[in-house]
C-alpha cells in the first residue's frame, strides 16, 4: 500500500497513519484538512466551489457546503468524534484579474468564506490557514502530526 494518497480536484480521500494526503496546483480551489488527533485519521477535500446552490449537484466534493460536512460524515463513520477534529486549509488564490462585478468575481476569496463558514457550523476549529494571493499551492497532509506542508513556486516550503 502506497504512504500517499492523491485528491483531485472535486476530490476526497480519507488516511490513516502513516499515510500522507496530497493535492496538486491549487489555485483559487481550496484544500480542507480535517485530523482527528487521537485516531490518527485525516480526511482532505479539494473543493473547486463554494455552493452547491450554484451547481449540478452530481458531486458533493465539488463544493464546500456539501463536501465538507460529508467528509466529515465519513470520518465519523471510521470512529473519529468532530470534538477531537481540527482543520488547516489552504489556496483560495485569486488567480485571474477579473471585475468583482462579473459572475465568477474572486471565486478564490469565496470559496474561503465558504469554508470557514462550514467549519463553524460543524464545530470544528481551524488551527492554521495558507489562503489567498495570487499563486497556487501544492499541498501534503501528514495523518500521524497533523502538518501540513505548502510548496509554491519561487517561495520557500511552509509547514503549517
Amino acid at each position: 500500500m502506497s504512504d500517499e494518497l492523491v485528491v483531485g480536484i472535486s476530490d476526497m480521500k480519507i488516511a490513516r497513519a502513516p499515510q500522507e494526503l496530497i493535492s496538486y496546483a491549487l489555485g483559487s480551489c481550496v484544500g480542507i484538512c480535517i485530523i482527528d488527533k487521537v485516531k490518527k485519521v485525516a480526511g482532505m477535500v479539494h473543493v473547486m466551489l463554494p455552493s452547491s446552490s450554484i451547481g449540478d449537484n452530481v458531486n458533493a466534493f465539488k463544493y464546500a457546503d456539501t463536501g465538507i460536512p460529508e467528509m466529515v460524515k465519513q470520518m465519523e463513520a471510521l470512529g473519529c468524534l468532530r470534538a477531537h477534529m481540527t482543520a488547516k486549509i489552504a489556496g483560495g488564490a485569486k488567480m485571474f484579474e477579473i471585475k468583482s462585478t462579473s459572475t465568477i468575481g474572486n471565486i478564490g476569496e469565496r470559496n474561503v468564506l465558504a469554508t470557514k463558514e462550514v467549519l463553524s457550523k460543524l464545530n470544528i476549529k481551524i488551527t492554521s490557514q495558507d489562503v489567498g494571493a495570487n499563486y497556487g499551492r501544492t499541498i501534503t497532509f501528514n495523518s500521524s502530526s497533523g502538518d501540513l506542508k505548502i510548496k509554491s513556486f519561487a517561495k520557500d516550503v511552509k509547514i503549517i
